[in-house]
């Protein structure tokens, strides 16, 4: 037997999912695209030591809005 309703899947960025998951706890917090903030730009680990990750992937930044902290930066090392 097969639904009458159709599927539906929801892409969801991950500054978007982290955005929910803040909202969820009572943070708000704004979702910026990637590549938008001027903190994006740099590198994120030192290249003198071994043992640092040579592959970081930016997967963007949420702003917070009524806290201390200003702007988190999601990150994937590999």
């Amino acid at each position: 037997m097969h639904d009458s309703e159709s599927d539906t899947f929801v892409s969801k960025t991950w500054p978007e999912k982290f955005r929910d998951m803040l909202k969820d706890i009572g943070v708000d917090s704004e979702a910026k695209e990637i590549a938008t903030v001027d903190v994006e730009s740099g590198d994120y680990y030192s290249r003198n030591f071994s043992q640092t990750p040579r592959m970081v992937t930016n997967k963007g930044c949420l702003e917070l809005k009524g806290t201390n902290i200003d702007l988190i930066q999601i990150i994937q090392k590999g």
